[in-house]
């Protein structure tokens, strides 16, 4: 043990606090069992020391990744046990899916050991709560997402902004805007964002960047899914190929039968497909109505996760109003509610219709709806229920 206390010694005395992830203050931290699932490069690690440092007793905390070579020769409740018994109080496991019966001996450590917290990350793919041993009753679990274009443009200028919420927004997005403009100019950021700023990579290298996300998209595949799925060397080619196939489309209604006949895969088994990309990050789903889906539930439309695996992906297969609207719906999700609407582009908490679109976008579409508004392109300033759609990129 004293091998990874020295090695995480080194680890949180040299990582930054300068720039700290919106998740670090809504944690919290009174909770014995805490879960942070999020996909690879979101930064969960940096996140888990950055805890340590500011958080918690650092001198009494011990962080340890679980694909370490001491887990080879030792149990992880044996580690727990001889940190707890030596006055250890706050326990930090990194990549919890990368480790055997991970579950039951997290809930032995929680159970036996009342004086010790466990903060654990794993990535988004692990079910947290279908593990062989339940923890729904005593994990509170949080998601990391990727940056937010407030967050991508505090690393990128060193220029801070505070979090609006959806509401303020909605009802002040014209003051709000005027106090951005008179620090920065958010448009150019903007398109700078849509292409290499969702995930930190940008910070050592703008010219390599798409190759650190075709490298995280690999490794998200063939590591992070096949380490909680168990999948074959011929299934993962087949999620690669579907990857590509969405990306290429997305957003888009798919068509089963002719995706399957693509892939090479049976409806079914698409459909499950789809979900586990979807769950490792890469994918996201949308439906009008999010009630009763099932395991088999065909999407109604598909858009890639984020901008900037359309720009590595798609390469020149680009639509700009793919763009716009794959960045409104990241930014939204697992911040508030968001559908497929039958009138407009998405309803937000089942309540807000929203169309999204450039700067000469009408509000034809919306005129005889209530709680409706266009999120706009290439406008600095909005006016009533015409929002720049940059701006909602400030929301966490």
């Amino acid at each position: 043990m004293e091998e990874l206390i020295f090695e995480f010694q080194q680890k949180v005395a040299n990582v930054s606090t300068h720039f700290q992830r919106y998740l670090i203050n809504e944690i919290g931290f009174e909770n014995r069992l805490i879960a942070i699932k999020g996909a690879r490069g979101s930064g969960k690690t940096t996140l888990l020391l950055q805890i340590s440092k500011l958080k918690l007793e650092t001198a009494k905390s011990l962080y340890v990744s679980l694909d370490h070579i001491y887990f080879y020769d030792f149990k992880l409740y044996a580690l727990a046990k001889e940190f707890s018994n030596n006055g250890g109080k706050h326990l930090l496991l990194d990549e919890v899916h990368k480790y055997p019966n991970w579950s039951r001996e997290i809930k032995l450590i929680y159970d036996n050991f009342p004086s010790l917290q466990i903060i654990f990350t794993s990535s988004s793919m692990l079910e947290i709560y279908k593990g062989e041993s339940d923890l729904s009753r005593r994990a509170v679990s949080y998601n990391l997402k990727e940056l937010s274009f407030r967050e991508f443009i505090l690393l990128d200028t060193s220029i801070e902004f505070p979090v609006y919420s959806f509401d303020e927004i909605l009802n002040s997005h014209n003051q709000i805007a005027t106090e951005i403009l008179q620090k920065i100019k958010p448009i150019a950021h903007f398109g700078k964002y849509l292409k290499i700023g969702a995930y930190p990579y940008f910070i050592e290298s703008e010219e390599n960047y798409n190759q650190k996300l075709l490298n995280t998209i690999n490794l998200i595949i063939e590591i992070d899914i096949n380490a909680v799925e168990d999948l074959n060397y011929e299934t993962l080619v087949k999620l690669k190929k579907l990857l590509v196939s969405i990306a290429s489309s997305a957003p888009f209604t798919p068509n089963v039968t002719k995706l399957s006949e693509k892939i090479g895969v049976s409806r079914n088994t698409l459909i499950q497909a789809i979900k586990i990309l979807s769950r490792a990050g890469l994918v996201n789903e949308l439906y009008k109505d999010a009630s009763g889906i099932g395991v088999l539930t065909k999407p109604e439309k598909l858009f890639l996760n984020n901008t900037n695996l359309m720009y590595v992906l798609a390469k020149d297969n680009i639509n700009i109003g793919n763009v716009r609207e794959t960045f409104f719906l990241n930014q939204f999700k697992d911040v508030h509610e968001i559908n497929l609407s039958e009138k407009t582009d998405f309803i937000i908490n089942n309540k807000y219709s929203f169309e999204i679109g450039g700067k000469g976008k009408s509000k034809k579409q919306i005129a005889t709806l209530e709680n409706a508004f266009v999120a706009k392109d290439n406008i600095e300033i909005g006016f009533g229920n015409a929002i720049p759609v940059w701006l909602f990129g400030f929301m966490y």
